[in-house]
């Protein structure tokens, strides 16, 4: 199994990308957002990836974090999504808007993803549901930096180029942060004595409503999670 590559950008086309990774080229298959993170030609990139592996089919498809990858491997659990439905879905949603999603139960947001119908939206919001917590509980781990071997950390998994860093970084960087930040919200409703599914959904939501930090994120959890009347 292929679980990561490092190496540096040969071309990128519309769904894919060649990675030069010491003179062997890998075509790797991506969603729309990391295609989009990723450097320029003749510069270095790091991938989470998977391996489908079929009787006449080898490909690879990359994920510029575990967050993502993580993603990826459920939404294939679910009958009637493929690689190409999956790589749609987090097209669109991106992995942190996917957790949301499905924490919510809001299938009109999957369908949103081109190719997918509405009955195979809340397949996948019904199916991955009951998952989604345990996913957003190990968000803050599986969001983290790769390191190259110089200790140059490369921000949800992408190095970029040394000398002017491209304007998603910063992007990627609130993506990382509010993974990590409905992880730690999430796991302090929970010490608080919330069921699981109760907290993600109310996380969800507040992150939903626009909390940014932490601590923004656990008041407008709690609000929701108030008895109401």
């Amino acid at each position: 199994m292929i679980g990561m590559l490092s190496g540096v950008v040969a071309y990128r086309s519309s769904d894919h990308v060649m990675l030069d990774v010491r003179g062997v080229g890998y075509v790797v298959y991506c969603s729309d957002r990391t295609l989009a993170a990723l450097p320029g030609p003749g510069e270095a990139a790091v991938l989470y990836t998977d391996l489908l592996v079929r009787e006449d089919l080898l490909q690879l498809f990359g994920f510029a974090t575990l967050l993502e990858k993580e993603w990826h491997r459920l939404l294939m659990s679910v009958q009637g999504i493929g690689a190409k439905a999956s790589l749609s879905i987090l097209s669109a949603l991106g992995a942190d808007g996917v957790s949301r999603a499905i924490a919510l139960g809001d299938w009109a947001a999957v369908k949103a993803a081109q190719g997918v119908g509405p009955k195979i939206a809340q397949r996948v919001v019904n199916e991955l549901k009951e998952k989604a917590p345990q996913v957003m509980a190990m968000g803050a781990t599986l969001s983290a930096v790769v390191q190259e071997p110089d200790g140059a950390a490369a921000a949800t998994g992408i190095e970029p180029a040394a000398a002017a860093p491209p304007p998603f970084q910063a992007g990627a960087g609130r993506a990382v942060d509010s993974a990590a930040h409905q992880a730690s919200a999430l796991s302090a409703l929970v010490n608080l004595g919330y069921g699981q599914g109760e907290a993600a959904s109310a996380v969800a939501q507040a992150c939903a409503d626009g909390a940014s930090t932490e601590a923004d994120v656990i008041r407008g959890a709690l609000r929701l999670l108030a008895p109401k009347g």
